[in-house]
């Protein structure tokens, strides 16, 4: 691949574009000498003449204009690409990519505050539960769930991910011989989510009651919204996280019948490429959900 020296082909680009020298040097805001040098060099290293000059500006050669006619296109499409590459830095537009429970349990009711200190910020978001790959996505950060370990990526912990037994006050009420100790799930519904299906069996190990959910009746949902709901309307017990669950247990539409918190060791973390322009906008964002993070209440302890 023969590719001569890039400078001056970008400046042979502008004075075949502008027919002047005078007015390419305006154009990349350097002196008319340091252009005719350039156009030398270029010159020099194809072995013929590009321009000749004329009383008025200057004349694309025959071979120069053909030269231009394909480069051309080349540096146009080389703008257009950069412009789509930095165009979202430049809009109010913020690309977030989450997931449903986290939009709707935590961020939704969040959201009016950041529109009250950035009104003219959008806040676009996308639902997805796919491994984050920033290579394919049209986004500027991610909440995702995990270990704080993505390829390519910055991450940092927004919320810890902790989790426990939760139930309506009615199914505790109604519970024969009330919901006291862990032991008492024997023979009870669990309420399953089916992204976080290893939630009952980690909990239950934590309270050593590693043989009662092969037993237990289930019933799976799609979400853990969904399932949060089922206990609400005492359908059985389900796994709650607390960070998404504590407006409903403050309200009282669901107790925590052992007050038995586990911190799992993952969270939900803010995610960004290791390479991303900076960009006021983003950060000012990220700290925005970081401030919301620490005013979120502490989990509960047993």
């Amino acid at each position: 691949m023969k590719i001569p020296p890039l400078n001056p082909l970008k400046v042979f680009e502008v004075v075949a574009r502008t027919h002047n020298l005078t007015t390419a040097a305006n154009e990349l805001l350097v002196s008319q000498s340091a252009v005719s040098r350039q156009i030398a060099v270029l010159e020099e290293y194809l072995g013929v003449q590009l321009f000749t000059r004329e009383r008025v500006g200057v004349r694309l050669t025959d071979v120069g204009e053909v030269y231009a006619q394909r480069i051309g296109p080349a540096f146009e499409e080389i703008s257009q690409a950069t412009q789509f590459i930095t165009q979202k830095y430049s809009d109010n537009v913020i690309r977030l990519r989450t997931y449903t429970t986290l939009t709707a349990r935590w961020l939704i009711p969040r959201l009016p505050r950041f529109k009250v200190q950035y009104p003219d910020v959008e806040v676009d978001i996308a639902n997805s539960s796919a491994p984050l790959d920033f290579g394919t996505e049209k986004c500027d950060l991610a909440i995702v769930f995990g270990e704080g370990h993505w390829p390519d990526a910055d991450a940092t912990l927004l919320l810890e991910d902790v989790i426990e037994p939760v139930c309506s006050p009615a199914f505790l009420e109604a519970a024969h011989g009330g919901l006291r100790l862990p032991e008492a799930l024997h023979g009870k519904r669990l309420l399953v989510s089916k992204y976080r299906k290893n939630d009952w069996p980690t909990w239950l190990a934590h309270a050593g009651l590693d043989g009662v959910y092969d037993k237990a009746e289930k019933m799976i949902f799609s979400s853990s919204i969904l399932t949060w709901q089922a206990a609400m309307d005492g359908l059985g017990i389900a796994i709650g996280q607390q960070h998404m669950l504590d407006a409903d247990i403050r309200a009282g539409r669901l107790v925590r019948p052992f007050a038995s918190p586990l911190r799992t060791g993952k969270g939900h973390y803010i995610v960004t490429p290791s390479l991303q322009r900076y960009s006021s906008k983003i950060a000012s964002f990220k700290d925005w959900l970081l401030h919301e993070a620490q005013e979120t209440p502490a989990p509960a302890t047993a």
